[in-house]
């Protein structure tokens, strides 16, 4: 996954984007980090990345915007694929244009500081049942599971400011 920061006059923003709805796709239709499945050509989990990156939102990426590695995480909602993520943290100096690829419905910028007053507990259905999960919410969208964790982890540690 990665996580794009651009410095702004109110602190930083970071690059979210509806899936696309998918059969098969746990995550149709949820509010997400750009990312993916790794192919056989990519080289690591950072080429990862930076590929899905551009397939989603037409931002290019390049090694050298890399600013961190966070810790791999794995989602915690058993009906969903045991998988691990890593989240990559690149710093661009501005906001690039972003074109939602065909697996984004759309691409939108949020600032970190503003999530912190939009956290709470919202109701999400998990294999066809309600659960009660943290979340953000920023206008009628849900941010919640793996990239609510990793947000929320950034917001801890005061990336925001």
């Amino acid at each position: 996954m990665a996580l794009i920061l651009v410095p702004t006059p109110a602190g930083w923003d970071t690059l979210l984007m509806e899936r696309a709805q998918r059969p098969n796709d746990p995550w149709s239709g949820h509010i997400s980090l750009p990312g993916g499945r790794r192919e056989n050509y990519d080289r690591d989990r950072l080429d990862t990345a930076i590929r899905e990156t551009w397939e989603e939102t037409g931002v290019r990426l390049q090694r050298t915007d890399l600013i961190a590695a966070l810790d791999d995480l794995q989602p915690r909602t058993p009906t969903y694929p045991n998988i691990s993520v890593r989240p990559f943290v690149f710093a661009l100096p501005k906001k690039p244009k972003v074109r939602p690829g065909p697996e984004a419905v759309s691409c939108f910028w949020v600032n970190l500081r503003s999530l912190m007053q939009k956290a709470g507990i919202a109701t999400v259905q998990i294999a066809d049942r309600p659960a009660q999960v943290p979340a953000f919410r920023i206008g009628k969208r849900l941010v919640w599971g793996i990239t609510y964790r990793i947000l929320d982890g950034l917001l801890r540690i005061g990336a925001g400011d």
